[in-house]
């Protein structure tokens, strides 16, 4: 049996898929293996270094329970999550090219703070009592053509006035919740102005962040996760235009079309027919959704 070189190990664990009868985890997995070698052999590895790497992501897993997912953090600060997005929305955007219509809502990483199952509340609600600055979230979703989507379920989260959230705490559920949109594809509801905060810190991602001389802080924003029957799944963020760290998003999520205006009012009468006994924030933002080819 001929022994192998430095240069063709790759190539001999790809052959050994030969038989592998999935095509396309057969190519991922092709593609994973060569550049891994290729990184392995560019920056020339040490036993010592490989080693450290594997005790990395160990403490990595290690990190992760049923609230926190510190794998979703390694990819978001990595740049990885909000690369699938973009190829994502990329392909999107290649299939309505030939198609008349606004341009759909960007998307943005889920990130690792969602929680499935938040109580259901009616629009106008205020799951930020208690909470920060008062805010109104409003606006509509429609189609690309412009149709607005009844039904359109959103599921919301964000940070208290100090950043944290409701998990991160150990606390029940707290400024998360879900809505329907009307039969105008409407939705508002109340919460707080988000503030920029660090992404957690004390976990192995954190240490490497650390080490590589970056900030652990994201810029305010309020989570979106917006379903509708026969239209794509949308995950987004509204960022708060006047927020720290639009610039150096930890996890490289800010698009341009997602920020926007929260301008303070007085107290008095809000947009909604509520009284308002403080100043308060508004927040209006149009989603577009992208029909489903599924």
């Amino acid at each position: 049996m001929p022994q192998l070189e430095v240069s063709d190990f790759a190539q001999a664990v790809i052959d050994r898929m030969a038989d592998c009868p999935d095509a396309r985890f057969k190519e991922v997995m092709a593609a994973l293996v060569k550049h891994a070698h290729a990184f392995v052999r560019e920056v020339d590895l040490t036993p010592d270094e490989w080693m450290a790497g594997i005790q990395f992501l160990t403490a990595t897993g290690q990190k992760c329970d049923e609230k926190r997912q510190e794998f979703i953090l390694l990819s978001d600060t990595l740049g990885i999550s909000m690369l699938v997005v973009a190829l994502e929305q990329a392909r999107g955007a290649k299939a309505l090219a030939d198609q008349p219509g606004e341009r759909p809502t960007e998307a943005t990483v889920q990130g690792p703070f969602f929680w499935p199952g938040a109580p259901r509340r009616d629009l106008g609600d205020d799951i930020g009592e208690g909470y920060g600055e008062p805010t109104l979230y409003h606006g509509r979703v429609t189609d690309t053509s412009g149709q607005p989507i009844a039904g359109c379920e959103l599921d919301v989260w964000s940070g208290d006035e100090g950043g944290l959230y409701d998990m991160q705490k150990g606390d029940s559920m707290s400024l998360r919740a879900q809505f329907r949109t009307d039969q105008d594809g409407n939705y508002r509801f109340w919460s707080i102005k988000p503030t920029f905060y660090p992404v957690p810190g004390d976990g192995p991602v954190g240490a490497m962040l650390d080490r590589m001389g970056r900030h652990l802080n994201r810029p305010g924003h309020m989570h979106m996760m917006l379903q509708a029957p026969g239209h794509e799944r949308l995950v987004t963020h509204i960022f708060v235009k006047d927020s720290p760290y639009l610039d150096s998003d930890a996890v490289f999520g800010v698009r341009n079309s997602l920020i926007v205006d929260f301008p303070k009012h007085q107290p008095g009468k809000a947009p909604d027919g509520r009284t308002m006994n403080r100043p308060y924030y508004t927040a209006k933002y149009d989603f577009r959704l992208v029909p489903s080819s599924r």
